[in-house]
């Protein structure tokens, strides 16, 4: 199905839909045949992520028939709309391209991925959470890319405040709200954590956890379940805290937040696998104080988590050499040598599973009071849940922006509630105005 807009959605919704391949010529940073010289292979690699040089030179070194050159951009949407650009012009795109998860139904529906599911050495899909491997199959039989770092979201917290008030660790979001009320009424100064209006990316994860899934497939049409009773439940149980007065309701990322971590006033952070490097960088009075322990869970006894960051190595539809440029991403993101030169030299938190007990065998400098503390992200990033992201999610992120903005102001959870209808709204008019198919 080709739709008005001339955006080939079929290749998104339709698991046996093919990527269109075109070949160009070589110019500047973009793919070509790399032929001329024996049979060797000449792959460009767009990224940003720190020490992909490095890795590149330990596999040129060891693969002389397929050298890999790594193009550091920036990140982001100015790296996506700089490769869509290239792949419009039909030349100057890479072979290879670091891609956010919740860019990936973007750029497929815009023909800018190949389906590598047919050179991808066998066995690579094992090494990965479901969840997080669902994120480049889009729920499909194609594979648009190999799973590089994730974020499986965790809870932080004062280990040293919680003692001196006999606060129990939450295992789950019923015994969070009681441990809120706790703490804040024995010292209204201090908060177990915020809802951050400007953070959507937390808020998605925070209902992956609790089963949501807010885009879907249904034959060739997209659905909507911004609404759906998971997000739903979050937004009414995280509206109610606010509501109480028992959490904060400021942005994360700004002085204010970053002082209250540093002087105790912010006691807990629900965040992601990296959040360590932010305590170093932001709270560096702390360090040693701080203990991670898996996300409180809706219902006792669950191992459920969401993702909160992350990013796969993909394969541009216009690169001449699939099956040579799926063969480095497999060894860069789901081999031993490579997870640990993603560890060593970019400093990143792997999504292969199986290599992470070697990679991560000892905890970060800030937390050298819990030495068990990668075994235990371990463990969570396996409880990743599946979840969807359709092709405009930066639209749901705006609306997010704005709605609970508006919300966190009221200090209403119906307030949040309304968020979430007018977010869904948002996004189905967006949808269909650019020419998707959307089932009710």
């Amino acid at each position: 199905m080709r739709l008005h807009t001339g955006i080939r959605v079929a290749a998104v919704v339709a698991a046996t839909a093919l990527l269109a391949t075109a070949c160009s010529g070589t110019d500047d940073g973009g793919s070509g045949d790399g032929g001329g010289d024996g049979g060797k292979v000449e792959l460009t690699f767009w990224t940003w992520a720190p020490g992909m040089e490095e890795a590149a030179a330990v596999w040129n070194e060891a693969n002389p028939d397929i050298q890999v050159t790594v193009n550091k951009q920036d990140g982001g949407d100015p790296a996506v709309t700089k490769l869509l650009t290239a792949i419009k012009a039909g030349s100057g795109a890479p072979d290879l391209f670091q891609t956010e998860y919740q860019k990936i139904p973007t750029l497929v529906s815009s023909d800018a991925l190949a389906d590598i599911a047919d050179v991808l050495p066998e066995g690579t899909a094992e090494r990965f959470a479901d969840g997080t491997w669902q994120s480049v199959t889009l729920g499909s039989d194609a594979v648009y890319g190999v799973p590089q770092d994730s974020g499986p979201m965790e809870f932080y917290y004062r280990e040293d405040i919680f003692q001196q008030y006999g606060l129990a660790v939450p295992t789950t979001w019923e015994q969070y709200a009681q441990v809120a009320e706790q703490l804040h009424a024995a010292d209204p100064t201090k908060y177990l954590g915020t809802f951050s209006a400007n953070d959507a990316g937390w808020f998605t994860g925070l209902t992956q956890q609790a089963g949501a899934s807010w885009w879907g497939i249904d034959g060739d049409a997209w659905t909507v379940d911004i609404e759906d009773a998971p997000v739903q439940k979050v937004a009414e149980y995280w509206g109610g805290l606010v509501e109480k007065g028992v959490i904060d309701n400021k942005p994360m990322y700004t002085p204010e937040w970053n002082a209250a971590l540093n002087d105790g006033t912010q006691v807990g952070w629900i965040s992601a696998i990296w959040a360590p490097g932010v305590l170093e960088g932001n709270a560096p009075d702390t360090a040693g104080t701080w203990k991670m322990a898996p996300m409180p869970q809706w219902e006792e006894g669950d191992a459920a988590t969401g993702n909160w960051g992350g990013s796969a190595t993909s394969v541009t539809s216009q690169s001449t050499h699939k099956e040579e440029a799926a063969k480095f991403i497999a060894w860069l993101n789901a081999s031993q040598e490579g997870v640990n030169l993603l560890v060593s030299e970019g400093g990143l938190y792997p999504a292969d599973i199986p290599s992470q007990a070697e990679a991560l065998s000892a905890p970060p400098a800030f937390f050298s009071n819990q030495p068990d503390f990668y075994t235990i992200a371990s463990e969570i990033a396996g409880s990743v849940q599946p979840f969807t992201y359709g092709p405009n999610v930066n639209v749901a992120y705006s609306a997010y922006n704005d709605e609970f903005g508006k919300a966190t102001e009221a200090k209403s959870a119906a307030a949040f509630l309304d968020a979430v209808t007018a977010m869904q709204t948002a996004t189905v008019e967006d949808l269909e105005s650019s020419g998707f198919t959307v089932k009710e």
